[in-house]
């Protein structure tokens, strides 16, 4: 019998898809699931995006350029140069959602056996990118402790070695919901410039910051022209995760010369998605507001619900819609499996994603779980009191002293 490939084998299942079965069994014996594992957001699509698919009028559903339509990217360039980013259609390279822009980036830029360094928790799929490119994953820890902050420059450059290339920042971040203030972001600037590495920003989020804090982008900073590659897509911004629609953004035209190329190896981004996502930047600023206040009130729901639990920590995040809690508990995975096979309350329990799978680092994240605060509050709040009562009888459970005090002190 042929074995598939060792890509094949060592090609990391998801942290947030891979207790889907477990879900779905609970789920046939009449629980409840209140779902926290996935940033599936319940907030409504933008009517003009929906009215923009709905009024579709064409004869032939063709293919576009390979680098997206035309109108489509002037109207992105619209978006982005509103939030001072001064670009041109050309910079932009339309992709097959976010994903497609960081798969097409890691092969532009990097080659076999490069490596990237990433502070972690990250985004679990960085390292299934990073698999299929032959991309040498450089964790680098950030601890829940400062809510996880940037670590330091120092911390970053002991990792650098002849075959670093890029460092990559997700901002605000999945999974940890950490905002990068601009004196993170200009510290990054001049490590990135002084060992002229590529500065990967994935800017999914970039519409969540909370309490009035500010995005900071790599393309705000002067200097960074040639080393930005800008990593984006509308499935969280509109709510629009199955319209899988994204984009590669930079100055640097020698990497748009060859993103283009493996842009056109794969033909091109859908049609109806573009004529969506062309009709999705007119969205309104009061539909950014409304959702902004919205995910205000869920966040401080869950994170006060959280830090009101014994033993449990949760930091206050700035932006995004996830939050990475510390539990007193033995094992992540374990525990999230046990809250969907062994648990309810009320006939209810809920599905979390383990944090482990959001670190490179064996044994990281044992204690701590992702959620998305994706649903309603009423949900969330629900949510939160299955998971007090889940703690309160989990075989598992650890004795932890850990408090917002203590940390505070």
């Amino acid at each position: 019998m042929p074995k598939i490939s060792q890509k094949g084998q060592h090609m990391p299942a998801s942290p947030i898809r891979k207790l889907t079965p477990f879900a779905e069994k609970a789920k046939q014996e009449g629980k409840k699931v209140y779902h926290l594992n996935i940033g599936q957001p319940d907030i409504e699509t933008p009517e003009g995006m929906l009215n923009a698919v709905k009024n579709i009028d064409f004869k032939v559903w063709a293919y576009t350029a390979s680098e997206g339509t035309s109108s489509y990217r002037k109207k992105l360039t619209e978006y982005y140069n509103k939030l001072n980013y001064n670009i041109a259609p050309e910079n932009i390279i339309v992709t097959t959602g976010g994903s497609e822009a960081i798969t097409i980036a890691m092969s532009t830029c990097l080659n076999p056996g490069d490596e990237v360094i990433i502070p972690e928790p990250f985004y679990a799929n960085y390292n299934g990118f990073a698999c299929q490119s032959d991309v040498v994953v450089k964790p680098i820890l950030s601890f829940i402790e400062n809510g996880f902050a940037l670590p330091a420059i120092s911390d970053f450059e002991k990792l650098i070695t002849d075959k670093t290339k890029a460092i990559i920042i997700c901002n605000p971040n999945n999974p940890t919901g950490y905002l990068y203030s601009k004196t993170e972001m200009e510290a990054l600037k001049e490590l990135v410039l002084k060992y002229d590495l590529y500065l990967f920003a994935d800017e999914a989020y970039r519409e969540f910051c909370y309490d009035g804090r500010e995005f900071t982008s790599p393309m705000h900073l002067s200097g960074l022209e040639e080393n930005v590659i800008v990593m984006d897509t509308v499935s969280k911004r509109y709510s629009a995760c199955g319209a899988r629609l994204g984009c590669l953004i930079t100055k640097n035209k020698e990497v748009l010369v060859a993103a283009l190329k493996f842009a056109q190896a794969r033909l091109s981004p859908g049609m109806i998605e573009q004529i969506a996502g062309e009709a999705a930047v007119d969205t309104p600023d009061a539909y950014f507001e409304t959702v902004n206040v919205e995910y205000t009130h869920r966040r401080d729901v869950l994170v006060n619900a959280l830090n009101q639990m014994d033993g449990v920590f949760c930091p206050n995040p700035g932006g995004a819609f996830y939050v990475v809690a510390r539990l007193p508990i033995d094992n992540a995975d374990k525990f999230c499996q046990w809250m969907l096979e062994s648990f309810s309350y009320e006939n209810q329990t809920v599905m979390m994603a383990p944090a482990t799978g959001f670190y490179s680092t064996p044994g990281a994240g044992q204690n701590e779980v992702r959620m998305a605060y994706v649903l309603n509050q009423t949900d969330l709040k629900s949510a939160m009191t299955c998971l007090q009562e889940a703690l309160k009888v989990y075989p598992g459970k650890t004795e932890s002293k850990t408090t917002i005090a203590s940390l505070q002190s």
